[in-house]
């Protein structure tokens, strides 16, 4: 099945016509007890739509509004790392567009590379590195979808500025930094950290940068936060697990949602 179906589908029951997307990864679910819900569906319901396997990621959407903005939330995503192929890992963001989604504020939990960063920080993402190994755009593109897509400015400046603007109105610390993509799912030994921070990164995940590429790819404004959960394999003496990203995104995710939520009510009144 298409995006467009699936879409399609979404629209007949989602009547506010959303224009801000909203992405929410491990143990963020937080973010969407913020939005005045107008409906849900659990994500298996729609025509096409890969289905998650891992905790933290609910597999539902709904719709409403947040700060006076209409949003359609996706709690939860699909990963790389479970085995879907990258066209279904992206299929919800191509989904989103379809339905007239035109700005879209991605979050994820992410390992801290950087030495500023500490478990619990927010960082918004300004750039990105993709070691996945893999490029959503490969092969047989959608019609009148561009296959060489311009990444200079990934990450819009406008949304960006209007995320830094909610920090400060909430007195909220936002770091900024990179964010660099591998493909999971075991965590990274301390040598690729090492390797990592010297190429520029400052926080290391699984996710997000296939949808920002198809995002991009599809006219999309993008915004991306990460949750930095952990510090990096290496940089301490505790052994990862998802279990403590989850414990530690849970803890922010009242954080996350005040933050997203002062965003949102920005972005409504520039609208």
């Amino acid at each position: 099945m298409s995006p467009e179906a699936a879409a399609a589908r979404l629209g007949r029951l989602c009547r506010c016509q959303p224009r801000l997307g909203l992405v929410l990864g491990s143990g963020l679910g937080e973010v969407a007890a913020a939005v005045q819900t107008t409906g849900s569906l659990a994500c298996a319901r729609l025509p096409g739509f890969p289905a998650s396997t891992v905790d933290g990621h609910a597999g539902r959407v709904l719709w409403g509004s947040l700060g006076g903005a209409p949003v359609v939330v996706l709690c939860g995503r699909v990963h790389y790392y479970e085995g879907h192929p990258i066209e279904q890992v992206v299929f919800p963001i191509r989904m989103l567009a379809a339905l007239g989604v035109t700005d879209l504020l991605l979050t994820n939990a992410a390992g801290g590379i950087a030495p500023w960063l500490r478990p619990g920080d927010l960082m918004l993402v300004r750039d990105h590195i993709n070691l996945m190994g893999v490029n959503p755009l490969r092969g047989r593109q959608p019609p009148g979808r561009p296959r060489f897509v311009d990444l200079t400015q990934a990450y819009d400046p406008g949304l960006n500025r209007r995320l830094r603007l909610a920090a400060r109105q909430c007195g909220m610390r936002l770091r900024t930094g990179v964010y660099l993509a591998v493909s999971g799912p075991s965590y990274e030994t301390p040598a690729e950290v090492r390797a990592f921070g010297r190429l520029g990164a400052d926080a290391v995940g699984m996710s997000t940068v296939p949808e920002v590429i198809v995002a991009r790819q599809c006219g999309l404004r993008v915004a991306a936060l990460s949750c930095i959960t952990n510090r990096a394999a290496g940089m301490n003496r505790r052994v990862l697990s998802h279990e403590e990203v989850l414990a530690v995104a849970g803890r922010v995710g009242r954080q996350a949602a005040v933050l997203i939520e002062a965003f949102a009510r920005l972005y409504a009144q520039q609208v």
